[in-house]
């Protein structure tokens, strides 16, 4: 990459941070979202009642993790491609749709809580395998995208790769598998 890119794709004032303050920043930001996530699924009470269109949320919230791997995948692809430019692109976009998707899902177990899996018999353990490793790895892809995008609009190219070597095939498996769940969840409704 040449400089004058790297400089088009810099932010200034996060050069000036340093690596430490940037990376206890997302740790304490990324702790007190799976915190509240947590304290939303388990231990706040559920609407009494709750509107129709909450019910809604979970077709967009996989609608929203369909299109953020799509666009995970896309900014691979442009990045082998040595497409910078069009690899930020569809990275950023993938964020937005990604944080879109965090919102709504935040809203959703705001009234509902958590959900818990109807089914029996051999597809039981099937969905919690695939549950079990999507939750552990959700609480891990919010401090490793942060982490890649403060890299990446530092300037710190070669750090952002390393960091993205992880990144990429946990927020894709985390995308791929939240849409599993859903239509999991939904075979039985």
């Amino acid at each position: 990459m040449d400089t004058s890119l790297q400089e088009q794709l810099t932010v200034n004032f996060l050069k000036e941070i340093s690596v430490t303050r940037a990376l206890i920043t997302i740790l304490i930001v990324s702790g007190i979202a799976l915190l509240f996530l947590i304290y939303l699924l388990y231990f706040r009470e559920t609407a009494e009642a709750v509107d129709a269109w909450v019910y809604q949320l979970p077709a967009l919230n996989a609608f929203l993790n369909s299109i953020s791997t799509v666009l995970i995948v896309a900014g691979f692809v442009a990045i082998k491609k040595k497409k910078f430019i069009l690899h930020m692109r569809f990275m950023l976009t993938a964020f937005i749709f990604s944080a879109l998707f965090l919102i709504s899902y935040l809203v959703y177990h705001n009234f509902v809580g958590h959900t818990p899996f109807p089914g029996e018999g051999f597809i039981r353990p099937i969905y919690f395998t695939i549950l079990i490793s999507h939750i552990i790895l959700s609480a891990t892809v919010v401090p490793l995208v942060l982490t890649s995008y403060y890299f990446a609009f530092a300037g710190k190219f070669r750090t952002h790769r390393k960091v993205s070597k992880w990144t990429f095939p946990v927020w894709l498996y985390v995308s791929v598998t939240g849409v599993i769940i859903f239509f999991m969840l939904n075979a039985y409704v």
